[in-house]
């Protein structure tokens, strides 16, 4: 199925549902929301987003610990399990995506290197994290790390 196709269906279904979503993008730098609200009815489902591309919006808008950002990184499972708590709580959305990762050229090391992408889901108490690795250019990241969120969501509703 076709991303386009995909996301009108997630939205259809969680329109269908009475339940909205919400985004917390790092390395992905909009580029979720922007694929939902390029969808025509997504403001029916999405009540909005936040770049968090620095530490401190991370943790000032976020909620994100300085402890977690100091012992563990930006780039970790636990900084996007505090990002997705943040978003659905300041969003008051149902869902919330999470992502956070070294996209590249630059920014990576021996224990993360470019390409490691921590991408999370949260819905109640339910949460998801999946540590990625993907490959190729900063772009090409950016899009993995886009479609494995697309396709998380779309596990969770069951729609794939």
């Amino acid at each position: 199925m076709k991303q386009k196709q995909l996301l009108q269906l997630i939205i259809d279904t969680l329109r269908t549902e009475k339940q909205t979503i919400s985004f917390a993008e790092s390395c992905t730098g909009g580029r979720i929301a922007a694929a939902f609200t390029a969808i025509s009815g997504s403001s029916d489902v999405f009540n909005g987003s936040v770049v968090s591309y620095s530490n401190d919006i991370k943790h000032e808008w976020l909620g994100v610990s300085e402890e977690i950002l100091k012992n563990f990184g930006a780039v970790s499972s636990q900084c996007v399990e505090y990002m997705l708590k943040g978003i659905v709580k300041m969003a008051h959305a149902d869902y919330g995506i999470a992502v956070s990762g070294i996209a590249g050229p630059n920014g990576g090391s021996i224990e993360k290197p470019v390409g490691t992408v921590f991408i999370g889901l949260i819905n109640n108490d339910v949460i998801d994290i999946h540590h990625c690795n993907f490959t190729g250019d900063r772009q090409s990241v950016q899009k993995q790390s886009v479609d494995f969120a697309i396709n998380l969501i779309a596990k969770h509703l069951n729609l794939n």
